[in-house]
């Protein structure tokens, strides 16, 4: 069993601020929820090396995650789940990030589509039967947010929904499908129908028994290799039921975008975290092998500490302020919000970046192997896939408008 997170996200030995010093950012978090995340990324960083080489899917971890009954944890306990909070899922993330950074990737998107369905799904008989499945089961969900040349402009769709009486056909040049060929179900945008602007769209649930993917691209990436993201032609034919009534630009603001910033900011904290330790672990053995003299890169340690807290508090803040929010659709899709929240994903992927590159620095040829138990390769190349999944440049871009109209807190003028 590893050290527990709280252990390690605590205080010093001496009481002083630890390398990892916000604890959680949940408020009240469950200890058996945090245990069971711990239990599960013990398996994913058995593996963890492997998967990366083979660019396979996490099997092993996502076990664990079934086993575990994480899979299903935030859906309501009326549907068969516990009910875990946007800030205790986070939590998990982070844990899972710090052991595998492909098993927290894939964790957070899953968690990501079932935060859409559990938030918008209330009192459609069809997502509340997946709800229920989803807890009892223990699937997988996998997300279709991407299209053919549009890449990472998930507000428009090509591919449209045509109904047939009580059933409904899809077809979707879909670029990439993060994990589609492991996934127990799929939860994918689309056209509202042929005639719709493409930005109309709709979310659609379906099974695995409801769609056939064909492969077009495959998966050689310089990092989160695990999460075998391959691009196919998607086809659904399902029951009409299954596309969700409301529409997915509500969705989208309310849910879509609030949930993965702060879930994917904490797999990127958590493979900063885990580089981090390995540096400070490398400082100790050679000050340790050298009478006490630590190593010339050991000078990038406390700067780099500093930024992984900043890193910690800023998700925090956003978690706290998204839940504090609540379901009032208005307050979270204020503009001071909604740019708070574009701007978490930039600042915590080049945060996490920095962190990486600081205690690569720090541990110099060791961490910067393949081999040895110093190596943070792994840890960079995945944590570089953050600034391009949905790349900064396009966030930047969608984040101008917001900036200009929501009005700046009075308390950010205030002398000291």
């Amino acid at each position: 069993m590893p050290t527990s997170v709280l252990q390690r996200h605590g205080a010093g030995r001496n009481g002083s601020a630890g390398f990892d010093t916000i604890d959680t950012i949940a408020t009240a978090p469950s200890a058996r929820l945090i245990e069971r995340a711990e239990r599960a990324a013990a398996i994913a960083e058995k593996f963890a090396d492997a998967v990366d080489a083979d660019a396979r899917h996490p099997a092993e971890a996502v076990a664990a995650l079934r086993e575990e009954r994480l899979l299903g944890a935030m859906v309501p306990a009326e549907f068969g789940g516990e009910g875990a909070s946007i800030p205790e899922i986070a939590d998990v993330c982070h844990v899972l990030g710090r052991a595998c950074a492909s098993t927290g990737m894939i964790f957070a998107m899953h968690q990501v589509k079932a935060a859409c369905l559990i938030r918008h799904g209330a009192g459609q008989g069809a997502i509340e039967a997946f709800m229920r499945r989803l807890a009892g089961e223990q699937l997988l969900i996998a997300s279709s947010t991407t299209e053919g040349a549009g890449g990472g402009n998930v507000r428009s769709s090509d591919g449209a929904v045509e109904i047939r009486g009580e059933r409904m056909t899809l077809d979707r040049d879909a670029s990439v499908i993060s994990y589609g060929r492991a996934a127990d179900a799929l939860v994918t945008t689309a056209r509202r129908d042929a005639t719709a602007a493409h930005s109309d769209q709709v979310l659609v649930v379906v099974h695995k028994d409801d769609y056939a993917l064909t492969p077009t691209g495959g998966w050689d990436t310089l990092g989160m290799r695990g999460t075998v993201s391959e691009g196919f032609k998607l086809h659904v034919d399902a029951p009409r039921a299954q596309v969700m009534a409301v529409p997915y630009a509500a969705i989208h603001v309310q849910s879509m975008v609030p949930t993965a910033h702060v879930f994917w900011a904490s797999v990127w904290a958590g493979i900063a975290a885990a580089a981090l330790e390995k540096a400070r672990r490398f400082v100790r053995t050679v000050a340790r092998k050298s009478g006490g003299t630590p190593p010339p890169g050991a000078v990038h340690l406390p700067r780099a500490a500093s930024t992984l807290r900043t890193l910690r508090a800023l998700i925090a803040q956003s978690a706290k302020d998204f839940a504090a929010r609540g379901g009032d659709p208005d307050a979270v899709s204020a503009l001071d919000f909604q740019n708070e929240i574009l701007m978490l994903k930039v600042e915590a992927s080049e945060l996490a970046l920095q962190v990486v590159l600081a205690a690569m620095r720090t541990a110099g040829l060791a961490a910067y192997r393949q081999d040895g138990e110093f190596s943070i390769a792994r840890h960079l190349r995945d944590v570089m896939s953050a600034p391009v999944m949905i790349h900064n440049d396009r966030i930047l871009a969608n984040a101008v408008s917001p900036s200009m109209m929501a009005e700046i807190p009075a308390h950010l003028f205030d002398h000291a």
